[in-house]
């Protein structure tokens, strides 16, 4: 099953319910340091952490907001407040199952939502069962005196159904049966077959939540003793001994074993065969040096008194990286902090990685904090292409260099709300306001088109990130029904206005790739003796300077992106991206006004709206090409094929 939503209420920061949606593969979680990031995460991971951890358990005390903390313990009632609530969508398997189980049409449920306390106990919604089908889909399977069968198919609930059956000795065989396979293995509920499809079939298929953020970091130096006596200290910490022991276990080494050894020649090469299938896989996603290979040495220590007397004996696992190219060893902890933190992930993810029996979501709290940039894309590849084909991922991040820029709409940003009974509030980017919240993803955007600009030779430059967006979409849509696109060797680049198009066009005229401009009608005369200046001092020729207008099919030749589409298509995406607007209808725009931008500012008696908004909901709705008329996509086409004639 898969998890499609989440709702987060009373916990740390977070003051209010909120709500945020999950995607298929990867979620990723943006906003500033102390908006609330790590919490969600926390949340999450203790409403059905992986393993048995104290850690990673509802607290009161320590997660319950402290500034309603005392408030509420007098006039609350702690156990009623439900923490995280998920939502989660069955898969066809699944569903298949329970059918083959308890027959067709008792169970019919897509998705259930499932809350957990602080007191850790849960509930379920959403479960619901038919069980007068099942009552006929079982009395079916037996031998039974049709009059008897006609009278028992007669009653609505299982229990009943049990009482009745118990009543009658031909009916035994019933009774029995479903005491053993569906009584015994239910919730007590008021309708069983709702309490068994839960205990038997969701529980035990909901996806576990795998944690992991910068304190598991493998040590350097693991004592041994410390390993068998749980030693927890300042010098090794809970989650050292975590991923230490599940480096162990790893390497399929007994820590009592290696205690009592006195060779440790067969230790050593169990755990150099662990990392070097650890090491392979790491360094397929670490391009920064490939020259590394760990090593360990197990030492014996003994500790005397001042008489020379033996007071302790250990061992001491040594964790040493060594360098092929330069030939030396360097301990673990020496090495870069990013190199220690993807080791360590490997190790930890080790713990989950060949599990057949559950299904997990990897939380991933600042992954690559501390990697220099080209490894933080080493990184977000690594998750993309190998963790997102497995699991559901949920990260959070502040760096620009691990957001995709191509997936915007797979980002959700957390920041506290300037009211302070809201505390941290979580929305869909495109909603976000706060510049600081948004700075990564605007980085990201900035960093994705400077790289463009020196990696593709063939460059599209349009004003906006809207035109981006809608010259990607459509085509996409004409492309997947065999229609004319964009070529695949062309880089789109929105210059962020018609004043930078020189600039840009100067640049990438240096770097000798090849530029074509795609423009908004000029309706300003400096905009329109800029681009002649343009034409005029050689810098781009005067043929590759394309407009809208000349692909609109509207009279007076002024004409936007937005003018290629159908009015009625335009005003859909435009009523769902605005909730602040009413909903406009083709019948109030004035027709006397050419550009349908301008045709909504004056309906709605605004100066200007946001252009993005509406091409960003264009993208969210997934729209096919029988979704378009028949006009759009042939003037979307025209263009396409115009444009790619001139690269």
């Amino acid at each position: 099953m898969k998890l499609t939503k989440v709702e987060i209420n009373k916990y740390k920061c977070f003051l209010t319910q909120q709500e945020v949606k999950i995607e298929d593969k990867i979620t990723r979680i943006v906003g500033k340091n102390e908006s609330g990031k790590t919490a969600l995460l926390e949340a999450l991971a203790k409403f059905n952490y992986f393993e048995d951890s104290d850690t990673f358990k509802y607290n009161e005390t320590f997660d319950f907001p402290k500034n309603e903390w005392k408030q509420f313990q007098k006039s609350g009632n702690i156990d009623d407040v439900e923490v995280v609530r998920c939502t989660f969508e069955l898969e066809n398997d699944l569903i298949s199952k329970i059918e083959a189980d308890l027959g067709k049409d008792v169970f019919k449920t897509k998705e259930f939502k499932y809350g957990k306390k602080y007191n850790g106990n849960g509930t379920y919604y959403g479960v619901i069962a038919n069980e007068k089908k099942f009552i006929e889909n079982i009395l079916n399977k037996f031998e039974i005196d049709n009059d008897l069968k006609t009278e028992l198919k007669g009653i609505n609930t299982v229990k009943e159904l049990l009482s009745k059956c118990k009543e009658k000795e031909e009916a035994k065989e019933v009774f029995q049966y479903i005491n053993e396979h569906i009584v015994n293995k239910a919730y007590s509920w008021d309708n069983l077959i709702e309490g068994y499809i839960a205990k038997e079939y969701l529980s035990k298929n909901m996806p576990k939540f795998w944690y992991f953020d910068e304190y598991y970091t493998l040590p350097s130096k693991i004592s041994i003793n410390k390993m068998k006596r749980k030693e927890i200290d300042q010098d090794f910490t809970l989650e050292e001994y975590s991923i230490a022991k599940a480096l162990f276990e790893l390497a399929n080494i007994d820590i009592d074993e290696l205690s009592n050894a006195d060779s440790f020649e067969s230790f050593v090469s169990e755990l150099e065969a662990t990392s070097n299938a650890i090491t392979d896989e790491f360094l397929e996603y670490w391009s920064t040096n490939s020259n590394l290979e760990i090593k360990f040495a197990i030492e014996p220590v003994v500790k005397k008194n001042h008489n020379n007397t033996i007071i302790d004996e250990d061992k001491i696992l040594n964790i040493r990286i060594y360098n092929t190219k330069h030939r030396v060893s360097l301990p673990l902890k020496n090495r870069s902090k990013g190199f220690i933190w993807f080791f360590s992930f490997l190790v930890w993810f080790s713990k989950i990685q060949y599990n057949n029996v559950n299904k997990y979501i990897l939380l991933l709290d600042e992954p690559g904090l501390n990697l220099h940039a080209s490894a933080q894309n080493d990184l977000l590849r690594f998750i993309e292409e190998r963790l997102s084909k497995d699991y559901q991922v949920i990260y959070t991040t502040h760096s620009p260099f691990m957001i995709d820029s191509a997936k915007l709409h797979e980002v959700r940003t957390v920041f506290d709300s300037l009211d302070p009974k809201k505390g941290s509030i979580i929305s869909e980017a495109i909603k976000e306001r706060d510049s600081d919240t948004l700075f990564p993803l605007q980085a990201a955007l900035g960093y994705d088109i400077a790289q463009n600009l020196y990696i593709s030779k063939n460059n599209l430059l349009v004003e906006g990130p809207a035109d981006l967006l809608y010259l990607t979409i459509m085509s996409g849509v004409l492309e997947s029904v065999g229609k004319e696109g964009l070529r695949d060797d062309v880089t789109i680049v929105p210059v962020g206005g018609l004043d930078k198009v020189a600039t840009f066009i100067s640049l990438l005229r240096g770097s000798k790739l090849n530029v074509v401009c795609l423009l908004d009608s000029f309706t300003d005369p400096k905009g329109k003796q800029k681009v002649e200046d343009l034409i005029r001092q050689q810098i781009i020729k005067e043929k590759k300077i394309r407009f809208f207008h000349e692909f609109a099919e509207i009279e007076g030749g002024y004409s936007d992106i937005e003018d290629l589409f159908e009015k009625e298509e335009y005003l859909r995406w435009f009523n769902l991206a605005f909730d602040e607007y009413r909903d406009l209808k083709v019948e109030e725009l004035d027709q006397r006004i050419n550009r349908i931008i301008l045709q909504i500012n004056n309906a709605l008696g605004i100066q200007r709206f946001n252009h993005y908004r509406p091409a960003n909901k264009l993208a969210q709705l997934g729209l096919e090409a029988k979704d378009f008329s028949p006009k759009t996509l042939a003037r979307f086409e025209k263009m396409f094929s115009e444009l790619n004639k001139l690269f």
